[in-house]
C-alpha cells in the first residue's frame, strides 16, 4: 500500500531564474590610490604618472578590478582614467568604485545580454540562495527585466516563494 510520490513543484509550471548563473567567474581586487597621495591628501601629477609608469600591472592579468581613492581628498578624474589605460590590457574588467559597485556592474552587464523572451508568460522565481555574492541590486534589475515580460513574478524557492507581482488579467 505504498503511495505515490508526486512531485508538485516540478508540475507547477514554475520556472526558475537563477542569478548565480550570471556570476563572472574570476578574482576581484580592489586599487586603492590612497598611499600614492602626497601626505594622505594631494595628488601630485609627476609622482602619480611615475608610479602608473613604474607599476607592474600585469599582476592584475584576468582580474576583476575596482579602482577607488578611499582618502578623504580630491582626486582629479583623469586620475582614474590614466589607470585605467594601464589596467585595461590586463585586467579583465576596471570600474570605478568599491568592490560592491563592481559586482553591481558586473551584474547589469551580464543581464543586458540575456535572452528574456524565454520568460515570456511565465511564472517565474527568482531563486534567493546562491553560493556566490549576488547583490540586491542584481535583484531589482532582473525584477525589472522580466516584469513587462512574465505572468508574475515570485521569489525564493519554487517550493517556498513570496510572491511580489502579477500580471492583472485582461477583461
Amino acid at each position: 500500500m505504498s503511495e505515490e510520490i508526486i512531485n508538485k513543484v516540478s508540475q507547477s509550471g514554475l520556472v526558475e531564474f537563477n542569478l548565480e548563473e550570471y556570476y563572472p567567474q574570476g578574482e576581484r581586487v580592489l586599487l586603492d590610490i590612497k598611499d600614492k597621495l602626497f601626505q594622505g591628501l594631494i595628488l601630485k601629477e609627476k609622482d602619480f604618472r611615475e608610479f602608473v609608469k613604474g607599476e607592474d600591472w600585469s599582476r592584475y592579468q584576468n582580474k576583476f578590478t575596482a579602482i577607488t581613492c578611499s582618502a578623504d581628498a580630491i582626486v582629479p578624474t583623469w586620475a582614474y582614467m590614466l589607470l585605467t589605460t594601464a589596467l585595461a590590457p590586463y585586467a579583465s574588467f576596471v570600474v570605478f568604485g568599491n568592490l560592491e559597485t563592481m559586482e553591481t556592474v558586473l551584474f547589469e552587464k551580464a543581464l543586458m545580454n540575456i535572452d528574456i523572451t524565454k520568460y515570456k508568460d511565465q511564472r517565474v522565481v527568482i531563486k534567493g540562495c546562491s553560493q556566490v555574492p549576488v547583490p540586491i541590486s542584481a535583484y531589482v534589475e532582473i525584477t525589472r527585466i522580466l516584469r513587462p515580460l512574465v505572468q508574475s513574478i515570485m521569489y525564493g524557492e519554487p517550493c517556498s516563494t513570496v510572491p511580489l507581482y502579477k500580471k492583472a488579467k485582461s477583461v
